[in-house]
């Protein structure tokens, strides 16, 4: 009997076999994990992830839900994914086979089990095995009759004990390196990442592999990534030689490229964790990216990866690469997921609902070079469900850049760190931290582990001297300023200064003060930044600026802190609302970029009106920074007598990571315990272990006791929680409407990646209210979101009230 994984969305309503799903899975696991050296690990998680369905009970489940999609079965009703963890349980987890037997089928059999949801608990806070749950005491209906199944059908049984003895070789050789590196205490945390790569792979190959048979395709022919990297390298060393024939160089000119030289002799040297101190202004995208191809091309990477702090920065690096390479296919902005997080338990897998459309249309990070955030880094490590995992395998040798890597949130530096360092050790990563002020990392427990001459650029010190293009004026220390003293500032200003850019700290003040400059300035365009706009708004405003910068007319810049990381922009003068030195610094690299002068002006101030005391890192960084300027006051040679200097800086990191220590390790009020504690704590001090080998006399017989699915529910990396919409913006409003006509999944994944483009992120509260006023239009039974018109405005973006504003002359 032929049993049914699944049925095409046609006419014909062709089947796919269980065994074609599960041999052609196998086959996108094993490339999946093999960067990882890890091909049998994940291939064997393909091999058994839907051995359930190999039951009449699916068979029958599967053909109603084809026959009558107006009312189907329950959904869930027949669980398909206990069956193949359960199997590999009972036949490589008992007292007769050896540790590394043992291991394999906790760590396949994870993902197995997992493949609808996301990752069990090993062990959980509150003393349960999810896991021991579902494959030790779970019952399965048929399960002999699936178990002959796979043995005739699919693979004989002295096969799959050969197969998964080079599974268990490829655990034995992971665990042999730990020890041999002397890394013992890396163990649980990286059994924890390995559990988590494998997971990553199965959830590709299936989701890829389903998606080839509705479609219809067959995986294309695997693009030469190397030789694509040689074309690159050629085209921008053309780019850098056109730089060198300009009629002047400048100073800055000189030394953006000897250090976009060094950057080409770094590429030369084995992977591992590597800075980049390059000033702001140093041309530092340019640089890195030679780094990266220099590297691709001698050590054979397949990708090159931009991670950035903000989406608001993405679309510039991104298009800075493009014009470049002159190659849109091969790069990918990946901004933020327009699509919903939904319950993703045991799919009909018949004809597809949209949302199982939708879930495999996903995009997969399947491009050779790839701009994305931040948050998506961390969610891809550490968020629950499948949406971001699906992407984790692809970190694998490939090279990471991090640009302005001291935005890093506080919260999950430790596991930003732990992170990075399971990518060098085990996956043949190589890493760039780049930014202008390097965080000092080796203050925190979790420390990154990098090598103390890491560093590419030689004599920072002298470099950031030469750099010099900024004084920092205090107007914070003796009086604070209220939107209209700020206002009054800005006017008066206006005497010395043809431009000005101001930063302050949240959007209320900023929208504030944006209107009361339009009162104040009838002869100057004034402009409006915040993170209400889709990146497209933002990328258009910015374009208008820079160009009446470069016509020299005058132009004032109100904008949120997302202008400080990564945008090349000058003005002549910069306002600072007090903030962490870092963001200073930033903002400083905003104002006489390309020392059009001799020195420009950052003038900070201390904005009474902004409500920051529950913005606790904004706070600290305030508070230190405010210090810091008495300092200075009191002794003109504190802190190397410069705030942007690399002691003032170092000064900075190490109190500030001080004062906020109890927080590095993402502790969870609620349950008592912090990330770090429920995801990698060794043996010996896993207090959840502890409690229940008191409870019980014994400890549950794993070598896994993570509380990995625990901890992934309680992640969130801005501690809010945000859904992103679909904004009708330009564009935006095509998208919208195209959304309904898609024909093909290409056509839907093409779609979703053009919408990050016009997507903005909403709180909880605005969430909530825009949908008490109906503001919201829902896609594919609610997993995208898009905002009505009247709730979007060309001055401010989001627009919460939805009513037309009238318009002024804001240019």
């Amino acid at each position: 009997m032929e049993f049914i994984a699944h049925i095409r969305n046609s006419e014909n309503k062709e089947i796919q076999s269980v065994k074609d799903h599960l041999l052609e899975a196998k086959s996108l696991a094993e490339e999946y994990g093999t960067p990882l050296g890890i091909k049998h690990l994940t291939g064997l998680a393909g091999l058994l992830h839907d051995l359930g369905k190999a039951t009449n009970q699916f068979k029958d489940y599967i053909t109603e839900a084809v026959n009558n999609p107006n009312n189907p079965p329950k959904r869930g009703s027949v669980d398909h994914s206990t069956a193949g963890g359960k199997f590999l349980y009972d036949l490589y987890h008992n007292e007769n086979n050896n540790p590394f037997q043992k291991l394999t089928a906790e760590i396949v059999g994870n993902a197995i089990i997992s493949h609808h949801s996301y990752l069990q608990d090993f062990l959980s806070p509150i003393l349960e095995s999810n896991y021991l749950k579902r494959v030790k005491e779970k019952e399965v209906q048929n399960y002999p009759e699936i178990k002959e199944y796979f043995f005739n059908q699919v693979l004989s049984e002295e096969a799959l004990d050969e197969y998964v003895g080079k599974a268990c070789e490829e655990v034995k050789r992971f665990i042999n390196k730990i020890t041999s590196h002397n890394k013992e205490d890396y163990g649980e945390a990286h059994l924890m990442y390995l559990t988590k790569f494998v997971f990553s792979a199965l959830i590709d190959a299936d989701r890829t592999n389903t998606c080839q048979f509705e479609e219809k395709s067959t995986q294309t022919n695997k693009l030469d990534t190397v030789k694509l990297f040689k074309e690159y390298y050629s085209k921008l060393m053309d780019k850098l030689v056109t730089f060198e024939n300009k009629k002047s160089s400048t100073r800055i000119d000189n030394l953006r490229k000897q250090m976009s030289e060094q950057c080409e002799e770094w590429g030369y040297k084995e992977s591992g964790i590597y800075t980049l101190s390059i000033p702001t202004g140093g041309g530092k995208t340019l640089s890195s990216f030679r780094y990266a191809l220099r590297h691709a091309i001698e050590h054979n990477k397949k990708k090159i990866i931009y991670i950035v702090p903000f989406t608001t920065i993405i679309e510039q690096n991104a298009q800075e690469i493009k014009k470049i390479v002159k190659d849109d296919e091969h790069v990918l902005e990946h901004h933020s997921n327009v699509i919903s997080e939904f319950d993703d338990s045991e799919d009909f897998d018949g004809t597809m609902s949209m949302r199982e459309k939708v879930k495999i249309a996903k995009d997969n990070w399947d491009t050779p070079v790839v701009f994305s955030t931040m948050v998506q880094f961390l969610d891809q490590f550490y968020a629950s469900g499948t949406r971001n995992i699906r992407r984790l395998h692809n970190f694998a040798d490939s090279i990471i850049i991090f640009d302005e890597v001291q935005k890093v949130p506080t919260q999950c530096v430790s596991l930003f760190n732990e992170a990075l360092n399971y990518l060098n050790f085990h996956c043949n990563t190589s890493i760039l931290l780049c930014t202008a002020t390097q965080p000092a990392l080796d203050y925190v427990k979790h420390k990154l582990d990098i090598n103390p001459e890491a560093e590419i650029i030689s004599d920072i010190d002298e470099v950031n001297k030469q750099f010099k293009r900024v004084e920092i004026i205090d107007k914070a220390t003796k009086n604070k300023m209220n939107t209209k003293d700020l206002s009054h500032f800005i006017l008066e200003n206006t005497e010395k200064f043809n431009n000005q850019l101001v930063i302050l700290n949240t959007k209320k003040v900023v929208k504030e003060l944006y209107k009361e400059l339009n009162e104040l300035l009838e002869d100057y365009a004034i402009y409006h930044l915040s993170t209400s706009m889709c990146a497209t708004h933002r990328t258009e405003i910015l374009n208008e600026v820079k160009l009446k910068l470069e016509n020299k007319e005058k132009v004032i810049c109100v904008t949120t802190q997302l202008i400080e990381a990564g945008v090349d922009i000058s003005f002549e003068c910069v306002i600072r609302s007090l903030s962490g030195l870092d963001s200073i610094a930033q903002a400083a690299g905003r104002c006489n970029r390309h020392a059009e002068k001799d020195i420009g002006k950052v003038f900070l101030v201390d904005h009474g009106e902004e409500t920051t005391k529950f913005l606790k890192e904004i706070e600290v960084g305030k508070d230190i920074t405010s210090k810091m300027l008495k300092d200075l006051i009191s002794n003109s040679k504190n802190h190397g007598g410069d705030l942007l200097s690399k002691q003032a800086m170092n000064f900075f990191f190490k109190n500030f990571y001080s004062k906020l220590a109890p927080n590095l390790e993402y502790p969870i009020r609620d349950i008592g315990y912090s990330q770090i504690d429920l995801l990698m704590k060794r043996v010996q001090e896993n207090e959840i272990l502890q409690e229940y080998k008191s409870k019980h006399g014994k400890i549950p017989g794993l070598f896994n006791n993570n509380s990995i699915g625990t901890a992934a529910k309680k992640f969130n990396v801005i501690n809010n929680d945000t859904t992103s919409i679909l904004v009708p913006y330009g564009y935006g409003k095509e998208i919208i409407k195209e959304l309904n006509g898609f024909e093909t999944l290409s056509e839907l994944s093409n779609l979703f990646k053009q919408a990050q483009l016009f997507s903005v992120n909403l709180y909880s509260h605005e969430l909530k209210q825009l949908i008490q006023e109906g503001a919201l239009v829902d896609y594919f039974e609610g997993a995208v979101l898009a905002l009505k018109e009247s709730y979007y405005s060309n001055k401010h973006g989001l627009n919460l009230e939805g009513e037309e504003e009238l318009s002024f002359n804001m240019f």
